[in-house]
């Protein structure tokens, strides 16, 4: 037997998933979920192939459409001849646990098409309308061949920033006639923005919230040849307005690879996922200090005056 009819089950998935296999991309992804012991292995046998896929986060407050417009861009980018793949992120309850994968359900009309791969990822409690294991199931649909691929987030209003350092460009969504208008897009949401989208524009409102957010955009201080966001109407249930959104998306891409901003910012985000790992290895180590006996004895020293917390902190990390 020779040694490439050997080879681990790991490497079979991935070559599947080069391949094309849905169900081989499916069994990867649950191995980083479910942060299988196998997964050091996932992320070595990935590592030579990604690189390829542009990742577009889209973003914004709950009820503006992000669903049906991510479905709706999915349709778009298909008609150009683009493998997508679709990471949807949906909230985990925090009583039961479970998750309603609803982008499933919103998503049928592609559940055929072999050039489009959608993924429900509970957020698991993580923070930032994100789910923790996300980076690496990036990864595993960038090695499968995916050109573009769609990160559809939780939906928490102006703290859900954390998909900018996720994406390569970031479409923020907005609606008219929810009260949000421009509150939606401040602080945090604003300045993410690579894209901005008013959804539903069939409803009374739309040019009066794309007037405003035009206005705040405009105030803010860019460097010559920064990108400048456009504003776009669309009614993402008809398609209206759907195709100008990926020209914008296509045309931001080739604007962050000939700036050098593309390297930039995957170079930042693979720094903050390396850090990102880095801890949690930290924290785990730590989980199982409770009842050790260099944290016990740590612990009198500080109470008996002898050491302070610090310092204690600082012997504790080295012995680590």
């Amino acid at each position: 037997m020779t040694t490439s009819s050997r080879a681990t089950p790991v490497a079979d998935l991935v070559q599947q998933a080069r391949d094309g296999q849905p169900r081989a991309v499916a069994r990867l992804i649950s191995l980083v979920e479910d942060r299988s012991p196998s997964l050091r292995e996932v992320s070595a046998a990935l590592s030579p192939l990604v690189g390829g896929a542009h990742i577009v986060g889209i973003t914004g407050s709950p009820g503006v459409g992000k669903s049906t417009s991510t479905s709706a861009l999915v349709t778009a980018l298909r008609q150009q001849g683009h493998r997508v793949g679709v990471l949807a992120v949906d909230p985990t309850s925090p009583f039961s646990g479970g998750a309603l994968l609803g982008d499933r359900v919103r998503m049928q009309d592609h559940a055929l098409d072999e050039g489009v791969y959608i993924r429900s990822m509970a957020s698991r409690g993580h923070l930032g309308g994100l789910s923790a294991t996300a980076p690496q199931a990036l990864r595993v649909l960038d090695a499968a061949g995916c050109d573009i691929v769609l990160v559809e987030t939780v939906g928490v209003g102006q703290s859900e920033v954390e998909v900018a350092g996720l994406a390569d460009t970031t479409v923020v969504l907005l609606a008219p006639g929810m009260g949000d208008g421009i509150q939606a897009a401040k602080a945090g949401i604003l300045e993410i923005g690579d894209v901005f989208v008013v959804n539903k524009a069939d409803r009374d409102g739309a040019a009066s919230t794309r007037r405003e957010l035009r206005s705040v955009i405009s105030m803010t201080d860019r460097v010559d040849g920064a990108w400048k966001p456009p504003i776009l109407l669309t009614t993402a249930t008809t398609g209206d307005g759907v195709p100008e959104v990926v020209d914008e998306i296509l045309a931001h891409r080739a604007h962050l690879a000939d700036s050098g901003e593309l390297r930039r910012r995957r170079l930042a985000r693979t720094r903050r996922e390396i850090e990102a790992l880095a801890l949690t290895e930290v924290r785990s180590r730590f989980a199982h200090l409770s009842g050790d006996a260099r944290l016990d004895a740590l612990a009198e020293q500080v109470l008996g005056g002898e050491s302070d917390p610090f310092a204690a902190a600082d012997t504790l990390v080295e012995s680590l």
